[in-house]
Formats: structure tokens, C-alpha cells, sequence
């Protein structure tokens, strides 16, 4: 026996979406699966305390960021992603991952790279996983102190992201050398004057207060510089000769090309808020990316000998456009090279 199940249009529902969307869309437009999982759900009213730790503020409160905003909502994710778009998503994505690690595992394409080719992988490259467990911290930061959950839930999201790169960066060093090149890429990290000035940088960042400049210097200005750098111009460059590296670090490629879209719209939105906004965004942007230029060049110098400078120009100068298309200058007075 076969059943046909048909719709009736005849029935009408009674109401489109749930109330508080009705009130922003109108009670007659039908709501996106992404509108209601991201409109109005912030905490505004009848907190139990303030934190003890900072009784100037509410638990949550819009004034913990210089930037301000009539609506906090407006930044939205052009991505649409709510837990079940993203977690599918993501889900493709690792199973395409998989494949690759797994493909470059079993003909152990890593481990027979030339030796200095491995050696500058484990304490060029796979170090960065440090850098992104503190991009995980400043993004999770986002999120607890974040006003409005159209930028707080996706900011959550961005912190599974980064823990997920620093995990696959771990499985690069095993698939380099093992447990021994982890930790020598470890001790890189913690002592290789290569890195100190970046890790100095990423520490400093870790105790700032604005959760908005976390946003700008972690998602817009680092990422900006360090993806690019490393993922892009590194791949073309050092590791062409060989696909392991690209099919390992293909996640943080294409990663970066679709993040880059909230990061931008949401810093692009909130610039346009008003002139002080801009100004305030400016003078985050511009602060860290004369630091993280700084902190980048000997990195630079490690990956690419003597065309470092000459790579490291390339992702700033293509950063100072993209910050210059949302709409972000420079302080006055800023003459930065």
C-alpha cells in the first residue's frame, strides 16, 4: 500500500515566526531558520549580580567596547550560519580533511621531504598551533564578553575553528616526525628567537579588555597577515614542489577565504555606525598591524631566506587594502612604512 502525504494550502499558520522576530520583520514575513536562531536572544534585563571582578558593568553589557552601535544585531553573519549550517559544514569539510591526512600518511609524503625542508616545517610551520590555541582564547573571550548574539555565537563558532587548525597543525608535526617533532616545534615556540617577538605580541593581545579590538587585531589584522603568509605565499613558494603540504593546510586556506567574509562584514557594519566607530576601528587596526609587521619578520626571514621582506611587504600591503575597503584609515599622524 502506498501512502501519499500532500500539503493542504488551504490552511494557513497562525503565525509566521516566533514573536520577538515578528517584531522585527513583521508578523506576516515568514522568518530564516538563521534569523531565529540568531535575533534577540542577549540577556538584557533582570541579572541576578554583577561580576565581582568588574562591578562597573552589568553581566552583560553593551559599554565593554569602545565601539558603539544602535543595534547590535545589524552585525550579522553573511555566512548565515547557525549550530546546524556550521556543524555540517564543518563536517564535510573534516571528512575531506581526513582523506587528505590520510592519503599523505600512507605514502609518508612528509616524512620524506629533504631534511631541511622537514626541519623547516617542524619549527617554521607547526609552531603556529601555539598561535592559534591563543586565537581560540581571545575568540572565546569574544564570545563570553560580546554584546548582541549575532557576532557572539558566531564568534563561538570561530572558537571551535581555531582549537580544529591548532589540532591539525599537531597532525602535521606527527606526520613531519612524530611525538620528537611536536615537541621540538614546542620548544620553538618557547625559545626560538624567531618567534618570540610574535609570541609577545599574542600574549599582549591575550589581556586586552575590548573584546571589539580582540576582534579587529585576532580575526582581522593576525589572521590577515599570518594566512596569507603561510598558507598562501609559503605554499606557492617553499612547498610547491611537493603537495603534502598543501593537502595538510587546504582546511586553513579554504577556512580563511570563507571567515574572512563575517570578519569583514562585521568590521565593514560597524564602521559605517558613525565616524567614531571608524575612527575607533582605524586606530585598532593600524596599532596591531604595525606590531604584528614587527613581530612577523623574522618568521618571514625563516620561510623565505632572502625574499622574506619582499613576502612580508605583499601581505601587508594586501591587508592595508582590504582594512582601507571596510573603510578603515589610519590615525592622523600615522606614517607607518
Amino acid at each position: 500500500m502506498q501512502i501519499d502525504i500532500r500539503t493542504d494550502s488551504r490552511v494557513s499558520p497562525i503565525r509566521q515566526t516566533f514573536a520577538h522576530i515578528a517584531r522585527r520583520l513583521g508578523a506576516d514575513k515568514p522568518a530564516t531558520r538563521y534569523q531565529e536562531a540568531m535575533f534577540d536572544l542577549q540577556p538584557a534585563t533582570s541579572f541576578h549580580y554583577r561580576p565581582l571582578w568588574q562591578p562597573q558593568y552589568e553581566l552583560y553589557d553593551a559599554r565593554r567596547t569602545r565601539v558603539v552601535m544602535q543595534d547590535w544585531y545589524a552585525l550579522k553573519d553573511p555566512r548565515q550560519y547557525y549550530y546546524g549550517t556550521y556543524v555540517n559544514a564543518r563536517a564535510r569539510q573534516q571528512d575531506a580533511m581526513e582523506k587528505n591526512l590520510e592519503f599523505v600518511e600512507k605514502r609518508g609524503l612528509l616524512a620524506a621531504l629533504p631534511a631541511d625542508m622537514r626541519e623547516l616545517l617542524t619549527v617554521g610551520v607547526v609552531p603556529l598551533r601555539h598561535l592559534e590555541w591563543a586565537a581560540n582564547m581571545n575568540n572565546a573571550a569574544i564570545t563570553a564578553y560580546g554584546f548582541g548574539s549575532a557576532i557572539t555565537q558566531a564568534a563561538m563558532y570561530h572558537t571551535m575553528d581555531r582549537l580544529g587548525i591548532a589540532q591539525y597543525l599537531t597532525r602535521l608535526g606527527l606526520l613531519i616526525g612524530d611525538k620528537e617533532a611536536v615537541d621540538q616545534a614546542k620548544t620553538a615556540w618557547m625559545e626560538d628567537m624567531t618567534w618570540q617577538p610574535l609570541r609577545h605580541a599574542s600574549e599582549d593581545l591575550l589581556v586586552r579588555d575590548d573584546w571589539f579590538e580582540l576582534h579587529v587585531a585576532q580575526n582581522l589584522v593576525l589572521d590577515g597577515l599570518v594566512y596569507p603568509l603561510v598558507y598562501q605565499q609559503f605554499d606557492r613558494q617553499r612547498a610547491a614542489a611537493n603537495p603534502a603540504f598543501s593537502l595538510v593546510t587546504d582546511f586553513m586556506s579554504a577556512w580563511f577565504g570563507e571567515s574572512s567574509r563575517w570578519v569583514d562584514a562585521t568590521v565593514k557594519t560597524a564602521a559605517q555606525e558613525s565616524p567614531e566607530n571608524a575612527a575607533v576601528l582605524g586606530e585598532f587596526a593600524y596599532t596591531w598591524l604595525e606590531r604584528f609587521t614587527h613581530a612577523l619578520r623574522p618568521l618571514a626571514l625563516r620561510l623565505f631566506g632572502a625574499d622574506g621582506e619582499a613576502e612580508l611587504s605583499l601581505a601587508v600591503d594586501a591587508l592595508r587594502k582590504r582594512l582601507s575597503g571596510l573603510g578603515l584609515n589610519p590615525p592622523q599622524g600615522d606614517h607607518h612604512e
